[in-house]
């Protein structure tokens, strides 16, 4: 299924290395030696960009936690996400950051079968998030996202303020702030691509200049900016950006 743009803007501000890749289009750094070093709150670039459509596969009061990968397979994803009001780019202390994303198969949890593979479906995989810290940093552990028919390769975020944590692990109620998405630079993704687990995907993979729903806008569009995290795509990927969000 194909997801729609919706036309609310909010404010991304892209920081230290996405910052310096904002005038070439560009968000891979090739050298590993900062893959989990990555700047939380630095002089920011303020670009507008559009809000992205929710999609057709959220659930509902997901698992507060900040790996999310449980035992699916796939490459590591480190992820880390700076929030920061969009007027005063003041980092935002509390909020909770939360992602999911498909399997390497392109399943999604609540809906296996919907990329035309059978495996077992337990509601849960690569769905929660965390809360961010006083420098508005959320850091989430998962796997490198697959593609499913007519998406290119993407991560749903929500960033929500004045959850409550319920007994279970999840969270409810609170106040929605910003819906949007995390897209990958397509270099990256041919060479993940081309490894066994997610080779055995056989659905054809949109790229991103076919995506209804990524323009081109880099990390104006929510671009990660990748750094390897070894010297081969098997050893997995650091992700970072920062999101500035209406608060008012």
């Amino acid at each position: 299924m194909t997801d729609k743009a919706i036309g609310r803007r909010t404010l991304l501000l892209a920081t230290g290395a996405t910052a310096a890749t904002l005038t070439v289009g560009a968000a891979v750094q090739d050298s590993p030696t900062a893959a989990d070093q990555v700047p939380a709150a630095a002089a920011a670039v303020c670009t507008l960009t559009k809000e992205m459509t929710e999609g057709p596969y959220y659930l509902d009061g997901q698992l507060v936690r900040a790996d999310i990968h449980e035992d699916k397979t796939g490459i590591p994803l480190k992820l880390t996400l700076t929030v920061v009001d969009d007027d005063t780019c003041a980092p935002l202390a509390n909020a909770l950051v939360e992602l999911w994303h498909c399997d390497a198969l392109g399943e999604y949890s609540g809906f296996v079968g919907g990329n035309g593979h059978d495996e077992p479906d337990n509601g849960t995989f690569l769905r929660g998030g965390v809360l961010t810290g006083p420098d508005g940093v959320a850091r989430i552990t998962s796997v490198y996202p697959g593609w499913y028919r007519g998406r290119c390769v993407h991560i749903h975020v929500k960033v929500h303020t004045g959850v409550t944590l319920t007994a279970d692990g999840s969270f409810e109620g609170g106040r929605e702030l910003h819906t949007g998405q995390l897209f990958f630079d397509e270099t990256v993704t041919a060479r993940v691509g081309a490894l066994p687990v997610y080779a055995a995907n056989t659905v054809p993979r949109t790229t991103l200049a076919q995506d209804g729903i990524y323009d081109d806008g880099g990390a104006t569009s929510g671009l990660l900016t990748l750094t390897p995290l070894g010297t081969s795509p098997s050893t997995g990927y650091a992700g970072a950006l920062t999101l500035g969000i209406e608060t008012s």
